[in-house]
């Protein structure tokens, strides 16, 4: 006998799966109960789009994730905030490394350390703060453009 709550094949008054109470047999030629409610199917994650789109900006990896795995990379918001996303950490890369580079340049002159040292820590500030403002709106679901790096973004993920 099948459970008609399991659909599991048991034997007795009660399944030993769900431990649902087993009817006695239905007649012949009428129908089979309705089957009970499918869970979720095992791929799904759970993700919503906007939380996969602001974990897009926790570092890099999620972001590369997303533009690989099936279920993420067609979901526009969460491929047009993982392209930002890399763009901005790209854009932060070079411009740190730009920074190093003139400050190698222009070590002979006197006192050029702490210049660089400020300029260096009001780039990294600027970053910052587009990184998390920028967080905060894919959280909200938005398609917010970041300045010269949003446009990118958008045109990559034909958004």
């Amino acid at each position: 006998m099948q459970c008609p709550s399991c659909r599991r094949e048991v034997s007795g008054t009660f399944c030993n799966f769900c431990g649902a109470t087993l009817a006695a047999a239905t007649p012949a030629g009428s129908p089979p109960p309705p089957p009970p409610a499918m869970a979720p199917a095992a791929g799904s994650s759970g993700l919503s789009d906007n939380a996969a789109a602001a974990i897009a900006y926790l570092t890099i990896i999620p972001s590369i994730l997303f533009l690989v795995l099936d279920p993420y990379k067609r979901i526009p918001l969460v491929r047009f905030h993982s392209i930002q996303n890399i763009a901005l950490a790209v854009a932060w890369v070079v411009a740190w490394f730009a920074i190093v580079f003139l400050e190698m340049i222009l070590h002979f002159i006197p006192l050029i350390g702490f210049l660089f040292m400020f300029v260096n820590f009001l780039i990294a500030v600027g970053f910052f703060i587009a990184w998390l403002l920028a967080l905060i709106k894919a959280s909200k679901g938005e398609f917010f453009k970041l300045p010269f790096i949003g446009d990118f973004a958008a045109k990559q993920a034909n958004v």
